[in-house]
């Protein structure tokens, strides 16, 4: 049983405790287009909640939970059971029923308490939110409609239900005579009203397990388009699927236009898009999925930025970090209708391009984004490096931007070795890893399908001059690895983090470093047994659930083994994607955005981190990626070469995609 359900169809979701309720008291509820149309629906019998017997999340769009009467009107074991099943698919359709298993009649009372604030997701995370703009209750025969009005934009709830009920203070109430043996059933709709237009569940009554999410693909088709998994490790193969059904979940189109969908970051906090970490996911999941990767390339390629927007933190050529549709975004609250604040989602764009390519051989598609591709070549040369010293470096020039614009983006994750905290401008060290590959692999498209040689040339000599500056200004002698970051006194940030493991995975190191980054990696204050720390337990500022200075995160961890099997270090990259799979099977084979640092002598398990967001795109994605490190999966326009090293625990390993591409290995 769970102790919170969670249920979604692309960017909507539904989340609710483990009876499938929203206390009126909590960040759960149903949320469409980043606003919370429900907080509060909580079910009870003769005035209390029902007693769970079972709940579980059937498929990641439905769930079903038992329960029984908790009174003791009728008993320690009353006759009574209770069936709620929820679909989520365009709106939520849930049926409810009540069973009387006895051969007297009985009679109880049903009540579905209900509320809609419509508040802003990010609203949601502040300390002292207070309700804002004006609502309105409409109630008719079986139906009930909640209005809100804010900023000149009106959005609904609507809610029907099939069986004789009365709406009255805040609840609706059903009155249920039971015949010996008898059943009584409601069905609820909910739907939700934006600009007019009421986005209603797509399944009705006996819709459930028949209805499949609306994507251009279903469930059913989504897994069977990807590889067949052979192992004879139970824990691989319960993570793979897993991992799978995850990024089938978190699928969604921003846009009609699009052919087919794309990764949302995360449930719940992160259903949108974000250049980063949808980009890595793609990438991570390529061999797999190529889908994910065209469609993020041609959704990022439309939101390119083609101006300068302080407020937005955009500059033209750049890349959007996150896109957002409640109230606060489409009222220019905040940036994040289409926010820019992110420094590695630009480099990264042509990274996944190249990478595309290599693996799809796909020369149209690479040549329709050769616009998208020049103009990130040039904010890199340009408004990427505002000082012109050959470094990307950011600073935000929005009253509502992020401090910090690498991945760890928390207020606190640029930490000097003594805990002091670096002010921007920042030049991160993976961002300037990031440049150099996405200089490398563009000349290569410039090259092979743009047929511009000056380009691929140039491209490639700065590539090299980078690789040797950075060499200069980053490496610590004096502690054997690279900095963090320059600051904006052109500092070394001179904690060890993470970070340095994606230095290898981009290339940027010279060879004579690699072994040196490596032991520093491998070391136990980085290696904790479950996967990479996000920072040095030796540091300062390290805290094993601190939420970017000391914690794992699986898609980090998954990105050094590769950069540790890039650099030819096969055992150690085995043993940190190894790593990753002992800890999914912590967390019942679905890795979480990010756990605990603890060292592994020290648990018996790897520990949860309190909020972290579960299904989440990159952390789905990483044990792919760590399936790809172990085999040794490599592509050059479309033609597919393995070198595969299994570690001790796995004695056969054998993927066979329907893609073409692959590899296999029998111990």
């Amino acid at each position: 049983m769970v102790s919170e359900l969670v249920v979604l169809d692309g960017s909507t979701f539904f989340v609710s405790d483990e009876a499938g309720d929203v206390p009126s008291d909590g960040p759960t509820g149903f949320f469409f287009q980043d606003v919370r149309h429900l907080s509060s629906w909580a079910l009870s019998v003769d005035g209390a909640p029902m007693r769970v017997l079972t709940s579980r999340v059937v498929d990641y769009y439905s769930a079903r939970v038992f329960g029984t009467l908790s009174t003791a009107r009728l008993g320690h074991n009353p006759p009574i059971s209770i069936q709620r099943d929820r679909i989520v698919g365009g709106g939520v359709h849930e049926d409810v029923w009540v069973r009387n298993h006895s051969e007297e009649a009985q009679q109880v009372t049903l009540q579905v308490d209900v509320d809609s604030d419509f508040a802003d997701i990010f609203e949601l995370k502040l300390p002292d939110r207070v309700r804002v703009g004006s609502t309105s209750v409409e109630p008719d025969d079986g139906t009930l409609t909640i209005w809100h009005e804010r900023n000149g934009e009106r959005r609904g709830t609507r809610l029907t239900w099939s069986a004789p009920g009365q709406f009255s203070d805040g609840a609706i109430r059903f009155e249920i005579e039971l015949a010996p043996r008898g059943e009584w059933e409601v069905c609820f709709d909910i739907s939700c009203i934006v600009d007019g237009i009421a986005h209603g569940p797509r399944e009705g009554h006996g819709g459930f397990g028949k209805l499949e999410p609306q994507m251009p693909q279903t469930l059913t088709a989504w897994l069977a388009d990807a590889p067949t998994l052979e192992t004879d490790s139970d824990l691989v193969q319960h993570t793979y699927r897993r991992s799978l059904i995850d990024l089938a979940a978190l699928r969604f189109r921003p846009s009609a236009d699009l052919t087919w969908s794309l990764p949302a970051a995360g449930l719940p906090w992160f259903m949108a898009l974000f250049g980063r970490d949808s980009l890595i996911t793609a990438y991570m999941a390529l061999p797999f999925q190529p889908h994910l990767a065209q469609t993020t390339l041609e959704a990022l390629a439309g939101l390119q930025a083609t101006g300068r927007d302080d407020f937005r933190d955009a500059d033209p050529g750049k890349i959007l970090h996150e896109a957002r549709r409640g109230w606060l975004a489409t009222a220019g609250d905040v940036p994040h209708s289409a926010y820019y604040g992110s420094h590695d989602a630009t480099p990264l764009f042509l990274v996944l391009l190249d990478e595309y390519h290599r693996w799809t051989g796909d020369d149209e598609f690479v040549r329709r984004l050769e616009p998208n591709a020049r103009a990130a070549i040039g904010w890199i040369e340009g408004p990427g490096d505002p000082d012109g010293d050959g470094y990307l470096e950011y600073a935000t020039r929005s009253a509502k931007g992020l401090r910090n614009q690498g991945w760890k983006d928390s207020w606190n994750a640029l930490l000097f070795a003594d805990g002091q905290l670096a002010e921007a401008p920042i030049a991160m060290a993976e961002i300037q890893g990031y440049a150099y590959d996405a200089r490398i692999r563009a000349a290569r498209l410039a090259r092979v399908c743009w047929r511009d040689e000056g380009l691929a040339n140039r491209l490639e000599v700065d590539a090299a001059s980078l690789k040797e500056r950075f060499d200069r200004d980053f490496w610590l002698e004096e502690r054997g690895h690279y900095a963090l970051a320059l600051d904006r006194d052109k500092r070394r940030v001179d904690s060890l983090t993470s970070n340095v493991g994606h230095l290898l995975w981009s290339g940027i190191v010279p060879i004579g470093r690699v072994a040196a980054v490596r032991d520093r990696l491998m070391a136990a204050d980085m290696f904790s047994g479950w996967g990479i720390r996000t920072m040095s337990s030796r540091e300062a500022g390290y805290n094993p659930i601190e939420y970017h200075n000391g914690t794992v995160w699986p898609h980090d961890t998954a990105i050094v083994a590769e950069g540790l099997r890039r650099s030819g270090f096969r055992d150690d990259a085995n043993r940190v994607a190894w790593a990753l799979f002992e800890a999914a099977e912590a967390f019942e084979y679905r890795l979480p955005e990010v756990f605990a640092g603890y060292d592994r002598d020290a648990t018996t398990v790897a520990v949860e981190y309190p909020t972290a967001s579960r299904p989440q795109a990159w952390a789905a994605a990483a044990p792919l990626l760590a399936i790809r490190t172990i085999l040794g999966l490599d592509a050059e326009n479309g033609r597919v070469t393995s070198k595969p090293s299994l570690p001790p625990s796995i004695h056969q390993l054998r993927l066979l995609p329907p893609h073409g591409a692959g590899g296999s290995s029998r111990g």
